[in-house]
């Protein structure tokens, strides 16, 4: 009798420490993720408050965007502003998360009061853009500054417009400040396109609602991230039972 309930009580330990058991709550260590893998559980603070437990996303559709971030000293990446405007008019247009069973999810590799910085540059930036786009005397420009303004405009087709103190923030932006999980997932550096400054290397991960990562794309220059529209096309496929 006594062997059989000390081998219950081994059995039963075993099972709640085991990966299926009920009281394995730590969180797992983040590991760069191959595609159809699933993507390792973490949790972070949200700059809006409160904490962010990618657990809780089982049956959504999820987007991470890990913009760059800095770009230099105290200069933040334009293009990273103009990303966040572009997804939060997507949103504001055509609930994409409800109607896509979706979550978009921004991480920086910064606590809050950096990222504080980065909400009060946002509407700055944005003008900055509109200034690059339309110079005062476009004509003058020579072959150089002419192709400069074409790429400009490519790169940044939309007009967006914000009130200082009033971004708004439909969705969830995580605080990576220790870097566990941009460095866990190889895309947080130091040194990235000419800038020697902690930043992300610009990074897309898509995972479907099982948890499982279907999409990644991390940038190879500053300049070559997949647009809103490219995305939510595969989120569609995902929806699609491919």
């Amino acid at each position: 009798m006594k062997k059989s309930v000390i081998a219950g009580v081994i059995i039963l330990a075993a099972f709640l420490f085991s990966g299926t058991g009920l009281l394995q709550t730590q969180e797992q260590t983040v590991r760069p993720v191959s595609i159809r893998q699933p993507m390792p559980d973490f949790t972070l603070p949200v700059f809006q408050g409160g904490e962010f437990h990618l657990r809780d996303m089982r049956g959504k559709n999820v987007i991470l965007i890990f913009p760059r971030g800095l770009a230099g000293e105290d200069h933040w990446c334009h293009i990273c502003n103009y990303q966040y405007a572009e997804w939060v008019e997507a949103e504001k247009k055509h609930q994409i998360r409800k109607n896509l069973d979706l979550e978009i999810v921004f991480v920086f590799p910064y606590g809050k009061e950096m990222l504080e910085g980065w909400m009060d540059k946002f509407t700055d930036q944005l003008t900055d853009i509109e200034n690059y786009k339309n110079p005062p005397e476009p004509e003058k420009l020579d072959e150089r500054g002419k192709a400069r303004l074409a790429r400009m405009k490519a790169a940044f087709p939309e007009s967006f417009s914000y009130e200082k103190g009033n971004i708004p923030m439909p969705f969830p932006i995580l605080l990576d400040a220790e870097r566990k999980l941009s460095s866990g997932l190889g895309i947080f550096t130091m040194e990235w396109s000419g800038s020697k400054i902690d930043q992300n290397i610009p990074a897309v991960f898509i995972l479907d609602k099982e948890g499982m990562l279907q999409f990644k794309y991390i940038s190879q220059n500053t300049f070559d991230r997949p647009g809103v529209d490219y995305l939510l096309k595969f989120v569609k496929i995902l929806n699609s039972g491919f």
